[in-house]
């Protein structure tokens, strides 16, 4: 029996099997793959899904791990267990918008991918603001007067600076997490361990 790894697509995933790559582990499988969403390797199977779905296989027991944004986790608190974090997927939560942009609305308004992060980031600082819910090109929001700022994700700042926004304030720093089931912990211990292992050393060694 083999562990079952549910990675998300896109590019956690590249990161994901670099980071395998470095630690020995035949990748050549994951790179062949095509359009697969399932793959076997030497060492465990390989699921292919969404972040968010990467964290519903997992705690559904489908995979017995998981690699996700930590964004999914703070965002949609799924029941899984967080084992570790991992030396990829570096990136900020942040509050951004147009730099001299006044208050359009009688309350600021935000728009984000992340609804649940965002409203408790305001409300712990006392501050109640109306939020937008977007699935993507949230820059558009400030641009087009849907929102006065946005909370997205900010790995290299460019995509703000080209649509004319600013960083206004960081709100945490994330990275790719290492998760798991919490029965396949338990009942898959010897097969998982070996796997978990191998992720920790590399984790202080960096």
């Amino acid at each position: 029996m083999k562990p079952v790894i549910a990675l998300t697509k896109g590019r956690l995933e590249k990161q994901f099997l670099a980071f395998l790559e470095s630690l020995n582990y035949d990748i050549q499988p994951l790179k062949e793959k095509g359009r697969k969403l399932q793959v076997e390797t030497e060492h465990f199977y390989a699921v292919f899904a969404k972040g968010v779905d990467v964290a519903t296989y997992v705690e559904h027991g489908i995979a017995d791990i998981g690699i996700v944004g930590e964004d999914i986790l703070l965002e949609f608190e799924p029941d899984v267990y967080d084992l570790l974090p991992l030396p990829f997927g570096k990136c900020r939560l942040a509050v951004a918008g147009e730099q001299k942009a006044e208050n359009k609305f009688a309350k600021q308004r935000i728009a984000t991918k992340f609804p649940n992060i965002t409203t408790k980031y305001f409300r712990e600082r006392g501050k109640s603001v109306d939020i937008v819910k977007l699935e993507g090109s949230v820059e558009l929001a400030p641009l087009l007067g849907l929102a006065d700022d946005i909370v997205d994700i900010v790995e290299t700042g460019n995509t703000l600076r080209e649509n004319g926004l600013v960083v206004k304030e960081e709100m945490l720093s994330i990275s790719a997490r290492c998760i798991a089931n919490r029965n396949s912990l338990k009942l898959k211990k010897a097969i998982l361990a070996p796997l978990i292992d191998s992720f920790r050393i590399e984790e202080v060694a960096i």
